[in-house]
C-alpha cells in the first residue's frame, strides 16, 4: 500500500453538525491553536507503540502497512514526521516465511532500544511467533536477533502482540491474541527467555493487544476485544481490567474476572470511528494529563486503520475512560 503521512492541525471544522463543538462546549474554530483533530495521522498505522527517547522526541512504531515497520517522530504527540523503517528488505526478520511484522513494542533496556515484534501470516496461528531486535538509536537501524519463540514451541496458539514490563527488578513479556493472555520472565537484558521460565496465563480468550499501566496501587490491563480488520463492520473496542498484582486476578468494576472475559469498555465506536483499539503506552504531558494512542477505522475514508489520540481520564473510583466513551473528533492539545 502506498501511503504518506498527513500530520494534521485543527482545521476548526468537524464533519458532522452534531459535533461542531468540543467536549468543553467551545467552538474550536474560535481558537484553533489550542486543539487538534483526529486522526492525528490519517494513514494506516495499526497497533501503535510509543517511547520518549533520550533525545527528547517521541517515537512511534506500528504494524507494517508501511513495509519493514514504520517509525514516526514528534515533539508534541500531534505533529508527526516519518523518519524511516526499523528494518530494510535485507535486514527484516525471516523466521516466518512470507510473514508480516505486526504489533511492535518499543522499550529502552540497558542502554539499547529494544523492539519486540510479532511475525505471522494471517491465519498462521501455530507458526507465528515473537522476535526481538536492538538499536543504539530510536530511529534505528535495528539489528534483528531472531525469534524468542513460536506458537508451536511455547504451546500457545496465536503467539503475537508482545508487551514488555519490569517489576521488582525482573523483566517480563506478556503476549496473546484470542487464545489467552500469557506472561513469562525474560533474561536480565530482555533478549531471551529466562532459562526454565514457566508461562502464566492471566486473562481469557476475548482479548489481544495487551498493555499494562501501573497507577497508584493498581495494575491496569488494557486490551482489545472484537474484530479488528473488517473495515466499517469491525467491532474492535479498547477495554480494561485492574489488579493489585501484576499477574492478576484482573477484574472489571463489577468484579468479573478477565480470566472469564470480564472487562470495562474504554473506547467504543461512534459514527466517525469504528474498530477502535490496540492501544499504545500512556504518555503524560507537562500538566500531568495522560494520553493514549490507538487505531481506528475512519468511516469517511475507510482505508486502513488510522492513528487516534485521546486523553485518558480517571473517575472517582480510579477507572480509566475517554470522554464520551468513544474517540474524540477534536480535543484540547497535550501540553509540552
Amino acid at each position: 500500500m502506498r501511503i504518506q503521512c498527513f500530520c494534521l492541525l485543527l482545521l476548526g471544522i468537524v464533519s458532522c453538525s452534531s459535533c461542531d463543538k468540543n467536549s468543553e462546549g467551545k467552538d474550536p474554530g474560535e481558537d484553533n491553536k489550542d486543539y487538534y483533530t483526529n486522526p492525528v495521522i490519517a494513514t494506516s498505522l495499526p497497533d501503535p507503540t510509543i517511547i520518549q527517547a533520550e533525545d527528547g522526541y517521541f517515537y512511534l512504531y506500528a504494524t507494517e502497512d508501511i513495509r519493514n515497520l514504520p517509525i514516526y517522530r514528534s515533539e508534541d504527540l500531534v505533529n508527526w514526521s516519518f523518519v524511516g523503517t526499523a528494518f530494510t528488505n535485507a535486514s527484516r526478520p525471516v523466521f516466518e516465511q512470507d510473514g508480516g511484522l505486526w504489533a511492535p513494542d518499543i522499550n529502552y533496556i540497558n542502554g539499547k532500544y529494544v523492539l519486540y515484534y510479532s511475525m505471522s501470516v494471517w491465519g498462521g496461528e501455530w507458526t507465528c511467533g515473537i522476535g526481538v531486535a536492538v538499536a543504539d538509536k530510536p530511529e534505528g537501524p535495528f539489528t534483528d536477533l531472531g525469534k524468542l519463540f513460536r506458537s508451536n514451541e511455547i504451546e500457545v496458539q496465536n503467539s503475537i502482540d508482545p508487551f514488555y514490563i519490569e517489576e521488582d527488578g525482573k523483566k517480563y513479556l506478556f503476549w496473546g491474541s484470542f487464545r489467552g493472555i500469557y506472561a513469562i520472565e525474560l533474561s536480565e537484558d530482555g533478549l531471551f527467555l529466562m532459562p526454565d521460565a514457566e508461562k502464566k496465563r492471566i486473562a481469557g480468550t476475548a482479548f489481544e493487544g495487551t498493555y499494562i499501566h501501573k497507577r497508584g496501587g493498581y495494575y491496569y490491563l488494557f486490551a482489545s476485544v472484537g474484530s479488528c480488520c473488517e473495515g466499517v463492520r469491525s467491532t474492535y473496542q479498547l477495554v480494561v481490567g485492574r489488579s493489585e498484582s501484576l499477574f492478576g486476578p484482573y477484574v472489571d468494576p463489577q468484579g468479573r474476572d478477565m480470566m472469564d472475559n470480564g472487562y470495562l469498555i474504554v473506547a467504543g465506536n461512534n459514527e466517525r470511528f469504528v474498530g477502535n483499539g490496540h492501544c499504545s503506552e500512556i504518555v503524560q504531558d507537562k500538566k500531568g494529563n495522560d494520553w493514549i494512542f490507538y487505531h481506528g477505522i475512519d468511516t469517511s475514508n475507510p482505508n486502513g486503520r488510522v492513528l487516534l489520540l485521546d486523553q485518558v481520564k480517571w473517575d472517582a473510583d480510579g477507572w480509566p475512560y475517554v470522554e464520551g466513551g468513544t474517540p474524540s473528533l477534536t480535543s484540547s492539545l497535550p501540553v509540552f
